[in-house]
């Protein structure tokens, strides 16, 4: 499948306590405010937070997800913005869009550059992202 300027495609998702406080633990990331509901319920959020390695990797795992559907993928590139906490027990939509796709000899395949985001319940975005995908038969 040939990816074309402006496709989009998002999905929507539940992010528990529990896979906070996991997700951090087992990253290493020991700060309170991911892993310890009492801290986190005294702090300015009053709830747990996720941390930036958690929303990122949600957000760089559906794009691999997604695009794996159609073709052997890899991701070349991503960078995020982290704009506002992602609170426990959110419902998020996570959200990309291809800005530009183009045939890449060099690389084998088609090389595909994305804006995406997640958003929260309330609309708000939380984290804005950039990346750049290689969709090609080559990587099997």
């Amino acid at each position: 499948m040939t990816f074309t300027d402006g496709h989009r495609f998002s999905r929507k998702m539940n992010i528990s306590e529990k896979s906070i406080s996991e997700f951090a633990l087992k990253a290493g990331d020991l700060n309170p405010i991911h892993h310890d509901k009492e801290y986190a319920e005294k702090s300015r959020y009053g709830n747990l937070i996720a941390s930036g390695p958690q929303t990122s990797a949600l957000l760089m795992s559906y794009t691999a997800t997604y695009f794996s559907e159609f073709s052997p993928m890899l991701g070349l590139e991503f960078n995020f913005r982290f704009k506002a906490p992602v609170i426990a027990d959110d419902e998020v939509k996570l959200e990309w869009m291809i800005v530009h796709s183009r045939k890449s000899k060099k690389f084998g395949g088609q090389l595909i550059d994305l804006r995406g985001r997640m958003i929260s319940s309330n609309g708000q975005t939380v984290v804005g992202a950039k990346g750049k995908v290689l969709l090609s038969e080559n990587l099997m």
